[in-house]
């Protein structure tokens, strides 16, 4: 059951404003002066904090499930095909954000699931892993965007994945379940975002809810300006607010995408949406909050699939340039670039082979899910291994597409989320290892302290090291925003 509280009357830890901004009160992120989990503070000097500008706007772009292998290789397949590495490790390199290691754990384990990991900084509170915004004590943390929203601000959330899954639900919504999308659904349309745009059809449909609501038609009759197609989201106006919704679960892989002209013409990439999220926003006068999720990177970890990850990275870094081109225009733009936890811990392995091996996959032009989804139990040998060519550019020995039929006669079953077909991810991305050279150590999230980033007015916040939970409190401080909800 949802647990919904509709700008809910809950407030925490209440401050003066005029106290709070002008008496020196603003203190370093990772401390104590919102958060009641936090220990004693330093106090900045308030005459350097008041020489920055507060943030008028907030975008945060997650790459889902982001380990720094996977950022390390985007980057380096960027710099071997192109001669130019990611936007991302560029900011770095010309030392032009604030940058932090940053603790993912949940409130029930120190390896988070993303629901939790978005509660942290949606709510600000670590809850159990599966729940969005309610804490292990059944009490929900009103959403961090519906305080912005509350206090003026647009807001907004684009994403590879359903947009009603975990990690923009958790900016959102307060759930008991993460799997409660068809709800979420309907808490969105209530709660009244300004843009909200990813997969999800299966949500919003009435062919494909169990209830069998028309959402689609609830939203238009809200007001919305609903966009199924990339052609239908460029003619949306940006004076009504918009849903889009591109595919009946989870948009394609990029990878995919852009080998498939029909999708590239009716699926829009992260950075598009991205753009037009802004463009829809950006006129505000009291500005907006924005979260930009690549949720597919995630999903190409759980497989261990090298071309599904490094090119869905490479996508959110087209989003991360999109963010930064505005907000170096803008000036009062705080964008913070992260992810919610690792997953799989990929890496380029040691070997005589490494280099020509791992630019193999520039020759990858579809997916491991695609090439698995197109065999089938009546496969010959030479059709195993004609369809690993086309798509990876390599040909497999007999005796590998032979392990490969095995999992389609049923003599082998793989598990895995995101695996309902039960395909022989794992079995498939350790025969590419030895052409590629990327070794995985799972299939699953990791408890690694992550990559965090931030740009712009609210930046010289960040400190070194901070916990999930701390993100919350600095968005608040670095917009001037009370967090009285």
């Amino acid at each position: 059951m949802i647990v919904h509280y509709l700008w809910a009357s809950q407030r925490f830890y209440h401050m003066d404003r005029r106290k709070f901004f002008k008496n020196g009160s603003l203190f370093t992120i990772g401390t104590a002066v919102l958060n009641p989990f936090q220990g004693n503070a330093n106090v900045l000097d308030f005459e350097t904090i008041n020489k920055n500008k507060k943030a008028k706007n907030i975008i945060l772009l997650v790459s889902d499930g982001m380990s720094t292998g996977t950022l390390n290789m985007a980057d380096l397949f960027l710099n071997r095909k192109y001669g130019k590495g990611s936007n991302w490790i560029q900011l770095y390199k010309d030392n032009r954000v604030s940058r932090a290691l940053m603790d993912t754990a949940s409130a029930s384990s120190i390896v988070t699931d993303s629901a939790a990991a978005s509660s942290s900084w949606g709510g600000g509170f670590r809850v159990n892993n599966g729940s969005l915004n309610v804490g292990p004590d059944g009490k929900p943390h009103l959403p961090i965007w519906q305080k912005f929203k509350k206090s003026g601000k647009m807001a907004g959330c684009v994403t590879t994945v359903p947009i009603t899954h975990a990690t923009p639900a958790g900016f959102c919504v307060n759930s008991k379940s993460r799997n409660s999308q068809d709800d979420i659904a309907e808490i969105y349309l209530e709660l009244g975002f300004d843009i909200m745009m990813g997969g999800g059809k299966n949500y919003f449909s009435p062919q494909t809810r169990k209830d069998k609501k028309d959402m689609f038609a609830a939203f238009e009759a809200k007001g919305y300006q609903i966009a199924k197609t990339r052609s239908e989201m460029f003619n949306t106006s940006n004076d009504k607010p918009v849903l889009g919704v591109f595919s009946d679960d989870a948009l394609p892989y990029s990878v995919d995408r852009n080998s498939n002209d029909d999708l590239k013409k009716t699926v829009p990439t992260l950075a598009e949406m991205a753009q037009k999220a802004i463009d829809r926003m950006k006129g505000h006068k009291n500005g907006f909050v924005l979260q930009i999720e690549g949720g597919k990177v995630d999903w190409a970890a759980h497989a261990n699939d090298i071309a599904a990850l490094i090119n869905d990275q490479i996508a959110f870094d087209e989003a991360v340039k999109v963010a930064i081109d505005f907000a170096e225009k803008d000036k009062e733009t705080l964008v913070i670039i992260t992810t919610d936890h690792g997953n799989a811990n990929p890496g380029v392995i040691y070997g005589k082979n490494a280099n020509d091996n791992f630019d193999s996959i520039q020759k990858y032009t579809q997916t491991n899910e695609w090439i698995l989804n197109q065999i089938s139990p009546n496969f010959s040998i030479s059709q195993v291994k004609e369809v690993i060519e086309k798509a990876n550019g390599h040909t497999p020995s007999d005796e590998e597409a032979k392990t490969i039929l095995s999992y389609y006669d049923g003599l082998h079953k793989e598990e895995g989320l995101y695996n309902y077909k039960k395909l022989p991810y794992k079995a498939y991305s350790e025969m590419q290892q030895k052409t590629n050279s990327v070794g995985w150590i799972s299939m699953d999230h990791s408890a690694d302290y992550v990559e965090l980033a931030m740009f712009g007015p609210g930046s010289e916040l960040l400190k070194p090291f901070v916990k999930n939970t701390d993100l919350h409190y600095l968005m608040l401080q670095a917009a001037e925003v009370e967090n009285k909800f």
